[in-house]
């Protein structure tokens, strides 16, 4: 595809090598080292930066005179470079905030904007980015990887990314065959794509559904979090109001807003996960059964943090510590899309 035959020039836009903010609105991917490639032929079909003027300007994409998405509401501050490791850890995003889009031979109808997790300090752009969207685009499922901005102590901007991604998509929906769009985050990207399913906008800005994979959701006063440090800093900051503090956890929190509207879930997590403790997703899952929101659980003994969608394909052989359960949780979440593309 076009996108795959990179020129110079395009190269030399995306680096920033400035030729006018109009040709920032629909960029090629970034080829870099071979080391820092995932281990996957497959790469985005189009790529899209959400602020294409960067963040400062306050404006979102234009296409044809009509502005499609927004600005941001708060600038994260982030200058210079992102950095990335030969784990494709992308850090220090700020205003090349983007999607890349995957679009599958033959859509059935169904697409899913995936958040990588990362703690808020970094996307995990390989493990819970590029492999996902090839076994979503193996399913004939459209997908987009948003690289959104590091929140920086600004929390409202991982947020506002995710509803601009969902805006864009809505608006080119039905040229790409796409009748419902999802959300899947894993990690802090649970906490983003669950934060997504309860302070939507609009039905625009309302994902379909969500899939949350060893998701970070509740966040708690004096419980050790890069999520939660990220997003509104360490709990010492707040030492002399602590009913504040205890307070803005509850508002960041997406437990605190599921009512009967949040689309129906699909969890999955590791009972011996010691980065996020498997019972902090307990209140979510409580909120949606009481308000008879469809949900699906599954619990595996093992497999810990992090197995994201990296398979023995990927990571090499014995080298997958979720090898064991992976078929079993790729049958269920292939048979609950499934389902939800039938209703």
């Amino acid at each position: 595809m076009k996108t795959r035959l990179l020129s110079t020039l395009s190269l030399i836009v995306f680096l920033g090598i400035s030729l006018g903010a109009q040709d920032r609105n629909s960029v090629p991917y970034k080829e870099s080292h071979p080391e820092f490639q995932p281990k996957t032929d497959l790469r985005p079909d189009k790529v899209v930066l959400l602020y294409p003027e960067g963040q400062a300007a306050g404006k979102g994409i234009v296409e044809d005179g009509v502005e499609i998405t927004f600005g941001p509401t708060e600038d994260n501050g982030l200058r210079g470079e992102e950095i990335c490791n030969k784990s494709g850890n992308r850090r220090n995003v700020g205003d090349d905030a983007r999607m890349d889009l995957y679009f599958p031979e033959k859509p059935n109808g169904l697409m899913v904007i995936i958040a990588p997790g990362g703690g808020y300090s970094f996307i995990s752009t390989f493990n819970e980015g590029v492999y996902v969207a090839k076994w979503m685009v193996d399913h004939g499922i459209t997908a987009c990887v948003l690289k959104y901005r590091m929140p920086n102590g600004h929390k409202s901007v991982p947020l506002d990314d995710a509803q601009n991604a969902f805006r864009y998509c809505r608006h080119h929906a039905a040229e790409w065959g796409v009748n419902k769009i999802g959300i899947e985050g894993s990690s802090a990207g649970g906490h983003l794509a669950s934060f997504t399913s309860v302070m939507y906008k609009d039905n625009i800005t309302r994902p379909d559904f969500a899939i949350l994979l060893y998701p970070r959701i509740t966040l708690r006063h004096n419980e050790e979090c890069n999520t939660k440090e990220n997003l509104v800093g360490k709990d010492e900051a707040w030492d002399n109001n602590i009913e504040a503090h205890l307070k803005l956890l509850e508002e960041c929190s997406p437990n605190t807003y599921v009512n009967e509207n949040t689309p129906p879930t699909f969890f999955v997590l590791s009972s011996n996960d010691k980065s996020v403790p498997a019972t902090n997703f307990i209140p979510y899952y409580t909120r949606l059964i009481e308000n008879n929101v469809p949900v699906e659980l599954h619990v595996y003994p093992t497999g810990g943090h992090g197995w994201g969608f990296s398979s023995e394909e990927y990571k090499g052989k014995g080298k997958d510590k979720f090898s064991h359960y992976r078929p079993e949780f790729e049958k269920a979440l292939e048979r609950w899309l499934e389902d939800l593309n039938n209703e």
